[in-house]
């Protein structure tokens, strides 16, 4: 629990605040303590009662799913812009964590300390593709997780239409909205973080991916799609950080884990079914042709045209996919033969192609279980050919059909932890009285209070130290301003935070979004002044309505407040 005279102990609650990429590795319980304070939220509660969700009771578990999706993807769009929360160096951010890792550790699985993935990653220029590549010096992005209501206040950051966040903010925001709209038990609820993604797996039917903007269903997953191609890169090619949920976490870098091993062990054996077809079909085969272009040229298939056989590359009729409903490998394939012009067909076999028809015949005949060796045996008797390797053919095959995810080892020093349960609870008000009853002796609950900024409920000097260490946005952005220009700046900033009654915003997202709270936009100068003049003998009074910003010998700033908290006290400053 919370121990202000414990340096490590404030780090912890502060990076509950800041929530940096860096922050949630060192310390797992803080991703489980976001998705917490979101399902806190009155913004949750609020969009209950938007029309869209209406008919939510009448639903399968699987359709509220879908609808909760698509209302976050209409609200949210995927920021990749690392620099929203300005940067910081690498030095200084090893420094804070020295006693928990060194930096050739973090290399193999932090994408800001060198991680580029395995080869597949390389080849794809991964670090180019999430802007890292431009991040070759010390210097780093701090790429901080934003709650639900930063998210929803992006759209008043410029070149925003809308809401927006990165990978986590959305992974974290998906596990707490399919809790409080699509009514999904926190049961069923896991989330998985790799170097480079954050997603979440969802224990209903065959089991859901939610991957960013899209939910992936086990259809979807083997369907052999381009936004099915990507929707597997992580779990193909990266090693999984850490797993979290309500009975804890489990960490690839420390020999403890939180949650109970029967639950872990649960979640990773649902997780591999959802990851592996049962028997290898045609429609599978057709699927994993469509993901590797460059085996398309070694098929073709057969239709009968006015009683008359007639041929066609396998790519061709790929390429009409993209303008039907219909398919190959499954029932709607005669359909999709059927809308294809008559002169795209050839009269007779094209050389050195295989006949996908007598594949289909094949596959209707033999029992193809995954995990058998006779299947190996029987698809290289059937797939040879002299155009290609049909032993690499079948590996790639087999490795599409099962995907083995890099989980962390459940050799672990199981330390069984509380589970958290949220399901009776019929209201918000009900959850944050259990959670807050609970927080003396649950940590990630108690951090949760952190995560939801509720400054009744959360010390100060944790959420001064974020505020005065890790906001190098508004500090930059005010360079070139007197601090009586950026006291000027700030007071006709909107006099409206972005968090509900006792809840704060740190400088960054007042300066990101042009608004916030006297008390918010006087912490937001004492930090711009503190960048300038770190040993500056900066003080901050208020009598309730007003704020005031003192620098020693020197003037003094005023601001308005509707906050009703108890001003943090001069050793709240010390840290």
């Amino acid at each position: 629990m919370y121990n202000a005279d414990d340096p490590q102990c404030v780090e912890k609650y502060s990076s509950a605040i800041t929530l940096s990429d860096m922050e949630i590795f060192i310390f797992p319980e803080l991703l489980y303590s976001l998705v917490l304070a979101n399902i806190m939220s009155p913004l949750l509660w609020k969009w209950r009662k938007d029309p869209w969700f209406g008919d939510m009771k009448k639903m399968s578990e699987y359709r509220r799913v879908v609808r909760t999706k698509q209302f976050i993807m209409d609200r949210f769009d995927f920021n990749l812009d690392l620099d929203t929360w300005g940067l910081t160096t690498k030095e200084k951010e090893l420094a804070r964590f020295s006693d928990y890792i060194d930096e050739s550790t973090l290399a193999q699985s932090n994408a800001l300390f060198g991680y580029e993935g395995d080869k597949y990653y390389f080849d794809l220029d991964i670090r180019r593709h999430f802007g890292l590549d431009k991040y070759t010096s010390n210097v780093i992005p701090f790429w901080k997780t934003e709650t639900v209501e930063a998210m929803e206040a992006f759209k008043y950051k410029k070149g925003y239409p809308t809401g927006a966040g990165e990978c986590v903010s959305l992974s974290t925001l998906y596990a707490a909205a399919v809790f409080v709209l699509a009514d999904i038990s926190l049961e069923k609820i896991h989330l998985m973080a790799t170097p480079l993604h954050s997603q979440n797996y969802i224990d209903i039917k065959e089991g859901i991916l939610t991957n960013n903007r899209r939910i992936v269903t086990k259809n979807m997953w083997f369907n052999g799609t381009e936004l099915s191609a990507k929707s597997r890169r992580a779990l193909e090619n990266e090693q999984v950080i850490m797993v979290a949920n309500n009975y804890g976490y489990i960490h690839t870098l420390y020999n403890n884990a939180t949650m109970r091993p029967e639950v872990y062990n649960d979640f990773s054996n649902n997780l591999r079914k959802y990851l592996s077809v049962t028997n290898i079909n045609f429609d599978t085969l057709a699927s994993f042709l469509r993901q590797n272009s460059g085996l398309q040229k070694y098929f073709q298939i057969v239709h009968s045209c006015c009683g008359k056989p007639r041929y066609i590359e396998i790519e061709k009729i790929f390429h009409y996919e993209h303008s039907s409903k219909a398919r190959i490998g499954d029932n709607t394939q005669v359909n999709l033969l059927h809308e294809i012009d008559e002169d795209e067909y050839y009269t007779s076999p094209i050389p050195n192609r295989i006949i996908l028809n007598e594949l289909e015949s094949f596959f209707k005949d033999n029992n193809l279980p995954i995990d058998s060796d006779s299947t190996i045996e029987k698809l290289k008797s059937s797939l040879k050919h002299g155009c290609y390797n049909v032993e690499d053919l079948i590996t790639d095959l087999i490795n599409y059909c099962k995907t083995e995810p890099k989980l962390p080892p459940a050799d672990k020093q199981w330390e069984s932890q509380e589970p958290i349960k949220l399901d009776t609870f019929k209201s918000r008000e009900e959850i944050i009285g259990y959670l807050d009853s609970i927080r003396s002796r649950h940590p990630i609950a108690d951090l949760a209070f952190m995560a939801f900024r509720d400054m009744k409920r959360a010390p100060w000097k944790p959420f001064l130290k974020a505020s005065l260490e890790r906001n190098p946005v508004s500090v930059k952005g005010a360079v070139e301003l007197t601090i009586d220009q950026a006291a000027e700046k700030l007071a006709k900033m909107g006099n409206i935070s972005i968090y509900d009654t006792t809840r704060m915003a740190q400088p960054d997202e007042i300066w990101n979004y042009n608004r916030g709270d006297g008390l918010e936009k006087a912490i937001c100068l004492m930090n711009i002044i503190k960048g300038r003049t770190p040993d500056k003998k900066v003080t901050l009074k208020g009598d309730g309505s007003t704020i005031c910003v003192s620098i020693k010998a020197a003037k003094e700033y005023t601001f308005q407040t509707n906050k009703d908290i108890e001003l943090p006290k001069e050793e709240d400053f010390i840290f």
